[in-house]
């Protein structure tokens, strides 16, 4: 046997011990993260069928780590902390109402993911998909499923500065008519048209007449609560300093972020809802800065997601101001209740 054949014997001989070590830890570290959580005391998982139709249940995106991180997971309302089910769709940023979902995914690439947003049937089958310009940050589907909405960043990735961009767009999941931008409608400030090249929109709710909408108008360093027309195509200033609002499910009040002076220049905001008919604005008991759109569990309550171990968790708070946060569930964001 020639030097040349031992030396290929030998590296043949190394490259299969590497390949069986290689294969070995990345089995045991498939076999932890399977462990992960529920050997922790965390929340049990198991696939099974999710439904946009069965009231009394939350969704939400799972983030406890496992095969089922990021998969849209259910529990009953009642027993938020108990076993979840978990679906097999993958959103980073989700919604849904009336049997109706919208789901902002990540489509992995092989130098850069893309976004996308998937319009989901009641089954959490897609219906129709869309191209997201940037990085997902908001959705909302109206009360009747007939409008779903998202932000997207397309400059930076955080609403805590003042260096970033967005992108929000609104479609008929009727017929498929996209608004890619909500700098197509007019802008009515101060009771005048109103046009700048800095206008930023993001984080839309929905009113249920399936015309009246609302969201935060960001120019020239100040945001606004804006009221907007699907009809006339037009926007019109309410009220300043409100981002991310959430209508409540009467129509009476806003949730949203609010910023305060004094606090942290990446942790600004605390919670507030604004009395749409007395523009009457009520701080909650949360001490935390809340950087999420909130949502409404009831026409008393309003459910955020904080920072936890695992990426989120989900809390909730009295929306008259009254009370004390109380965590509801752990690794989870994005909430939808369903009616």
């Amino acid at each position: 046997m020639t030097l040349r054949s031992r030396i290929l014997i030998l590296a043949s001989a190394l490259a299969v011990l590497a390949a069986i070590a290689l294969a070995s830890v990345l089995h045991a570290s498939a076999r932890a993260e399977r462990r992960d959580h529920t050997q922790a005391g965390g929340p049990r998982i198991t696939p099974g069928t999710v439904t946009l139709t069965t009231p009394g249940r939350m969704i939400f995106r799972n983030m406890a780590w496992g095969p089922h991180r990021d998969e849209l997971t259910t529990t009953p309302v009642s027993a938020p902390s108990g076993p979840r089910t978990a679906s097999g769709v993958k959103c980073l940023r989700f919604y849904a109402a009336a049997g109706t979902g919208v789901c902002l995914q990540a489509v992995h690439g092989p130098v850069s993911d893309t976004y996308r947003a998937l319009i989901l049937d009641a089954h959490l089958k897609e219906r129709a998909h869309y191209d997201v310009p940037g990085i997902p940050s908001r959705a909302r589907v109206s009360p009747s499923g007939h409008y779903a909405a998202w932000t997207a960043f397309v400059g930076g990735d955080s609403y805590a500065g003042t260096n970033f961009s967005t992108r929000t767009a609104i479609v008929d999941t009727r017929t498929g008519a996209l608004t890619p931008s909500l700098e197509e409608f007019r802008i009515v400030k101060d009771g005048r048209t109103y046009h700048a090249a800095d206008v930023n929109f993001w984080g839309v709710t929905f009113a249920s007449d399936d015309t009246t909408f609302y969201a935060t108008l960001a120019t020239k360093g100040s945001t606004y609560l804006i009221r907007g027309n699907l009809r006339t195509r037009t926007v019109t200033t309410l009220h300043p300093n409100v981002e991310c609002p959430s209508l409540s499910p009467d129509g009476t009040r806003i949730a949203y972020k609010k910023r305060v002076k004094g606090l942290p220049k990446d942790a600004p905001w605390r919670l507030y809802v604004l009395n749409l008919k007395t523009m009457r604005e009520t701080p909650l008991a949360e001490p935390r800065s809340v950087d999420d759109q909130a949502v409404w569990k009831d026409t008393h309550t309003v459910v955020y997601a904080l920072p936890g171990d695992y990426g989120a968790d989900l809390y909730e708070v009295p929306a008259n101001g009254s009370g004390v946060p109380h965590r509801l569930l752990t690794s989870g964001v994005s909430a939808a209740f369903l009616k």
